[in-house]
């Protein structure tokens, strides 16, 4: 007997991968014998691999038809926005229940985990737990285990913080005895280059396009410490409990931000700014390097110092 399939429509980036997460956990918890079906980028598929909660990904780009196969899904879900862009890419499946946001329903303020466990609680009066994002580590080692982790780049400018002040940060935490590398997208690799170049590292501290995800979740899981901004790398540093120190800009923690755990996050905003513009959020540059290497400094005290290396003979 063939099992009822749901569709769930989330083809967005890292972080949103990963803060839908919980509302998964809670579709499988209300669909157990379902099939999970999640249309979402190709290059997310070691990621997908190892949530529980899904057993097959639909390769599909952001806001592109779905290569749905077979008969129309039971339920088709659209955790992607509250527009109509995304709802009618669904629709054009033919489901038999759509769950999906609406101008109506969506709360602006609304954290973006919560806003997705309320949509699948509210549906199949299930438990949904926002705070549930852990994921097992993937079978590859890490790259760099013990390592500091570095991310300076953003999907755009207004979350990048300048990649002066995160040589300064990497150039001191190195300087501490600390093994830095850098991470970023291979569009990344040039941005990961200068920062270190400015923060005098070897040329192998830069893993930026180097680096498929299951790798860097590897790397993530391994880490001593991660510290980047409000960007996908800060999701999966919540994802396996690593302290991190996150810079938040024109989108506040409130929002976006980790749930409870080792993280440290940073921000000294007053409202809501844009998270597409291109320059730096003006709440995102009040944050200011030596609030960085405070922080991660408390962060990296509470955990062992790293082997300390002989000198040669």
């Amino acid at each position: 007997m063939t099992r009822p399939r749901a569709l769930v429509y989330r083809a967005i980036g890292l972080g949103d991968l990963l803060t839908g997460v919980p509302a998964l956990r809670a579709l499988r918890r209300a669909l157990p014998d379902h099939e999970i079906v999640l249309a979402a980028p190709a290059a997310q598929r070691p990621l997908v691999e190892l949530i529980d909660a899904v057993d097959r990904l639909i390769p599909t780009a952001e806001l592109e038809p779905v290569a749905w196969d077979g008969p129309p899904p039971d339920v088709g879900i659209d955790l992607h926005g509250n527009g109509p862009a995304s709802r009618t890419l669904v629709e054009a499946l033919l489901p038999r229940l759509l769950l999906r946001y609406d101008l109506s329903t969506w709360d602006p303020e609304e954290h973006e985990r919560v806003r997705w466990c309320r949509l699948i609680g509210s549906a199949f009066e299930v438990e949904a737990d926002a705070d549930d994002v852990a994921l097992d580590p993937p079978a590859v080692g890490s790259p760099a285990p013990d390592t500091v982790v570095v991310h300076p780049g953003a999907a755009s400018g207004s979350r990048r913080w300048p990649a002066e002040r995160f040589a300064t940060v990497a150039t001191a935490l190195a300087s501490r005895g600390e093994q830095v590398v850098i991470t970023g997208s291979p569009d990344e690799a040039p941005l990961a280059e200068e920062v270190r170049r400015q923060a005098g590292l070897p040329a192998e501290a830069v893993l930026a396009g180097r680096t498929d995800l299951a790798e860097l979740a590897a790397l993530t899981a391994e880490a001593r410490l991660v510290v980047a901004g409000d960007t996908g790398m800060a999701h999966l540093a919540s994802a396996y409990g690593i302290p991190s120190v996150l810079l938040f800009g024109p989108t506040p923690p409130s929002r976006w931000g980790p749930p409870p755990g080792p993280h440290t996050v940073l921000w000294h905003g007053t409202g809501v700014g844009d998270p597409h513009a291109t320059d730096p959020d003006p709440a995102l540059l009040e944050i200011t390097v030596d609030e960085v290497l405070a922080a991660a400094t408390r962060q990296l005290s509470r955990r062992a110092a790293p082997p300390s290396i002989a000198p040669s003979a």
